[in-house]
């Protein structure tokens, strides 16, 4: 069993998959542009919920939500569904593959046979397309990787069955149906409404408002737990900045990239400019992440750093704060 599928290689694995399963439904849409579509720019700080012994931190919405959005803005169908069984999973991925049906997986990252040790760690919101199936081992698509591979049934079922927040519970997905005139502008006005929504959001738990709750904890968690915990904090906060999906800086780059595409289909200017804005900021958040990097190595040499990493979050803060205003105005 094997589907005529392309593997493309994407710099996020949810954009990635859904990328690739529609252009083998013969929609062609970029990766930059599923993410914009989709509303995946994000911050939530859960300050209550403990990853790996830190505070949870995630600059992105929950897994599966981009292309949900994506979708649904597209008028595409989708069909989602998990399964206790890991027999059942593994029957109705196999059904698929005889049907043509290239199908999405969620999948951990831990186990991936694959993947170099170094990347290897307790992520269960990772997505992978399974393509088909030859002498024993299923064919995958990982749009993170720059090359097709493999995995036995084993070791696919250990990866659909990882235990741990977000587990996958066997999640795997398709679309069912795509328009023959998908509307791109109305679209993309949706993704970048919600986006500003989100960032620009009252509450404190998400957007940059909670920006500013990390950013003003940084010292007070050098002050009252020290600085081993507060260097494991740090380390939990660029790993999923720049390791868990791209984060922060890699998706101000793919947002950069999406509001280019955008200003060309809304013939709108401004979005251009703004695109320029949003990949600057997106070199600081990647400078961010240097400087928090030598801290957590003991390769340090500035004094009152926790205060100096504070400031510069609170700046990046007021950037993004200014750059959604002018966004949201840039396409009432």
């Amino acid at each position: 069993m094997k589907i005529n599928f392309e593997h493309h290689q994407t710099a996020h694995c949810e954009n990635g998959v859904a990328s690739n399963l529609l252009l083998n439904k013969g929609l062609k849409l970029s990766e930059p542009m599923i993410f914009g579509i989709g509303s995946g720019l994000f911050f939530v700080y859960l300050p209550f919920l403990k990853v790996n012994f830190a505070p949870g931190f995630s600059y992105r919405p929950m897994p599966g939500a981009i292309f949900s959005k994506a979708a649904k803005r597209l008028g595409i169908k989708i069909k989602r569904i998990k399964f206790s069984n890991p027999k059942e999973a593994q029957a109705a991925l196999e059904k698929n593959l005889e049907q043509n049906i290239p199908t999405g997986l969620q999948v951990g990252v831990f186990n991936l046979t694959y993947f170099p040790e170094e990347y290897k760690f307790h992520f269960n919101a990772h997505n992978l397309v399974v393509y088909g199936k030859e002498d024993g081992k299923f064919l995958i698509s990982d749009p993170v990787m720059d090359f097709a591979t493999t995995l036995t049934e084993a070791e696919l079922e250990k990866v659909r069955y990882a235990k741990g927040a977000l587990a996958p519970k066997g999640h795997m997905y398709f679309p069912t149906h795509i328009p023959e005139n998908v509307h791109l502008e109305e679209a993309i006005k949706k993704g970048i409404k919600d986006t500003c929504k989100n960032m620009l959001a009252p509450v404190p738990l998400i957007g940059v408002k909670a920006m500013r709750w990390v950013a003003k904890s940084i010292p007070k968690w050098a002050d009252k737990k020290g600085t081993k915990v507060t260097n494991h904090y740090l380390g939990q906060l660029i790993r999923m900045q720049e390791e868990i999906g791209t984060g922060g800086g890699g998706f101000r780059f793919i947002y950069g990239a999406f509001l280019q595409e955008a200003s060309v289909i809304l013939k709108n200017e401004e979005l251009k400019e703004l695109s320029k804005e949003i990949t600057a900021i997106g070199d600081l958040w990647r400078d961010f992440a240097v400087d928090i990097a030598r801290v957590y190595k003991n390769r340090n040499s500035k004094s009152d750093i926790y205060n100096q990493l504070s400031k510069s979050m609170l700046h990046i803060a007021d950037l993004e704060e200014a750059f959604y205003k002018k966004l949201r105005k840039a396409i009432r």
